[in-house]
């Protein structure tokens, strides 16, 4: 097989397991954990280390920011033999009971991308694999972790639909994004970030699996305030001290899939 248009990589260079954060910066924080870690390549927002944990062969691959980027990276990967994924990343959360540093397991999401209706139609569900997600909240109890499963948001913007004026540039705002929060919340969804959605439904309809885990760095219904001023930068001044459990978590949940796939080819 050739090598891939934007990964720059080939078959063999991938393990059959795939640990995918967006931000290509933290592809060498996930391979520190590792026994053994190669890079592969590293060519526009796609950084590649393959190795082993644990005795697991193993890849970690970023994505970039939303689900365009992350839909190449997936059909790039899959052509070179990946064929389980498991997001990595951080998150908002919509829920009050929800804590900063709190792990977020998905099982399923919502569709606000537009990828992935290119791939399937919007009533198609977003569903995580089950073994993966038991995998996820297994790791996640191992470590001591706080933890919640549930549904997350993926949409295609970091700026718009917030409850108040403030968040998009010079103020720009529509009267519809007023209560799109809130009803969220009421759904008890417990997420938002940008990438899950399209990362379930290619796996589901392509036959693979995948999952995704994220550690809550705010509460986006109260990050606005009553100023209605968005300040990202402040959730990010907490994020360095999460990273470092999520890349672990992300390995973990890896290892005990990993071991749960031998117990069952062999029996």
């Amino acid at each position: 097989m050739s090598q891939q248009f934007h990964m720059k990589i080939e078959e063999g260079q991938v393990a059959p397991y795939v640990l995918l954060p967006g931000d290509p910066g933290r592809v060498e924080m996930v391979a520190k954990y590792w026994d053994k870690a190669t890079k592969v390549m590293s060519n526009r927002e796609y950084v590649t280390y393959t190795g082993e944990y644990k005795g697991v062969p193993i890849s970690c691959a970023s994505t970039g920011i939303g689900a365009p980027s992350t839909s190449i990276a997936m059909e790039e990967l899959a052509r070179c033999g990946a064929t389980t994924f498991l997001r990595i990343g951080t998150c908002g959360t919509f829920q009050d009971w929800v804590q900063n540093g709190d792990i977020a397991i998905f099982d399923s999401a919502v569709r606000l991308d537009g990828a992935s209706k290119l791939y399937a139609p919007v009533e198609f569900p977003a569903a995580a694999n089950y073994e993966v997600v038991n995998a996820c909240v297994e790791a996640a109890e191992g470590m001591g972790e706080r933890y919640h499963v549930g549904t997350t948001r993926s949409a295609d913007t970091f700026y718009a639909r917030h409850a108040k004026p403030g968040s998009s540039f010079g103020g720009y705002w529509q009267s519809s994004w007023a209560s799109h929060f809130d009803d969220l919340k009421r759904m008890g969804v417990v997420a938002a970030e940008m990438e899950a959605s399209l990362i379930f439904v290619l796996a589901r309809v392509w036959g693979l699996r995948a999952g995704g885990i994220s550690v809550v760095l705010d509460n986006v219904c109260q990050c606005a305030g009553e100023s209605g001023n968005f300040e990202p930068e402040k959730a990010i001044d907490h994020a360095a001290s999460y990273i470092e459990k999520l890349c672990l978590a992300g390995c973990e949940s890896v290892r005990i899939l990993a071991k749960k796939d031998r117990a069952r080819r062999a029996g």
